[in-house]
């Protein structure tokens, strides 16, 4: 599977257009968790907004075993390729 995930790592930064921010939110929230495993850090400060979606992003994928984080991303890579070409 690490292979193929690799794979859509690759691919996604290709897309013909890019996705939308709760698409990117995901994508960024399963790559976390499938590279690191339930999130390690604190909550950003309020003064950092991009940092708290992404931290909210990556919390939401909680629970996710690595193996499954890696098939839900590349299962939402192919759904992307198919919406927004590559």
């Amino acid at each position: 599977m690490s292979e193929c995930f690799l794979k859509s790592v690759e691919e996604v930064k290709i897309l013909k257009q890019r996705p939308s921010r709760s698409e990117l939110s995901l994508l960024y929230g399963l790559y976390k968790q499938a590279t690191v495993g339930d999130i390690n850090i604190g909550r950003p400060g309020m003064f950092d907004i991009i940092g708290q979606g992404k931290w909210d992003a990556w919390n939401a994928q909680k629970g996710l075993s690595k193996e499954e984080a890696m098939t839900a991303y590349v299962s939402l890579v192919e759904e992307l390729k198919a919406k927004y070409g590559i």
